[in-house]
């Protein structure tokens, strides 16, 4: 018996249709009810559940009861950094579903991917970031430098205290599936996505489900002038 990760019960759990589209409904963040997940999935409240009990039993999600309902969400960021590096290997070697729609585009552009920007917009901040110094990066491994620091405060009022969490990094490389290259994850990747919601340059497509993110024409303004290619 050979020891070490069990790949193969955490890729079961991912691999059943229903399940993944239950996974996938997650990535955006926000908790689902079973039997708004077993809507996502197109299965009856009964199999959903069914389908819960072991994606709970295997760590990829996690219940939270409140009043008379029971909420599930992704486990951490590191489900979804798994769920993203997925979808675009399923992408790169051609498994696409066909669901065309205006939203395609939009969802490229800017979307969530569990609490921080991906897409075209989120590749493209951590490229400003990495370009001007800001952040350093090594492969999958991403440090905050005394410059970005500064410039997290001066910009985004975002204070290096904000960004330390016991089980999270403060930075973080995701593998964008549309992009195929890395977006920023981590505690900084959060709080900067939370900051332009504040803000109100940026807001979460109000259509259930939906991942798009939507900037607004001044949030279009500001996030260029932050990270765009004339930035800093």
């Amino acid at each position: 018996m050979k020891s070490g990760p069990d790949i193969a019960l955490v890729a079961s759990l991912v691999g059943d249709p229903a399940r993944a589209n239950m996974l996938t409904a997650l990535m955006n963040g926000r908790a689902l009810t079973a039997s708004e997940l077993a809507q996502e999935a197109g299965i009856t409240p009964q199999t959903a559940s069914s389908h819960l009990a072991k994606l709970e039993a295997g760590g990829l999600v996690e219940p939270e009861k409140q009043g008379r309902h029971r909420y599930y969400r992704l486990t951490d960021d590191d489900v979804a950094s798994v769920l993203e590096g997925l979808a675009g290997l399923a992408a790169r070697t051609g498994h696409m579903r066909v669901r065309t729609g205006p939203k395609d585009p939009a969802l490229r552009r800017a979307r969530i991917c569990y609490d921080h920007l991906a897409g075209d917009l989120g590749v493209q901040m951590l490229d400003s970031l990495r370009e001007r110094n800001l952040v350093r990066q090594k492969k999958q491994d991403i440090e905050l430098t005394a410059e970005g620091e500064r410039f997290l405060a001066k910009h985004l009022q975002i204070s290096p205290g904000m960004l330390t969490h016991p089980r999270r990094p403060v930075c973080k490389a995701c593998l964008d599936w549309s992009e195929r290259r890395h977006h920023l994850a981590g505690t900084l990747g959060a709080a900067m996505m939370q900051r332009f919601a504040e803000l109100k340059w940026a807001a979460r497509d109000a259509t259930p489900g939906s991942r798009v993110v939507n900037f607004t024409r001044t949030g279009e303004k500001q996030f260029a002038a932050l990270f765009g290619d004339d930035a800093g």
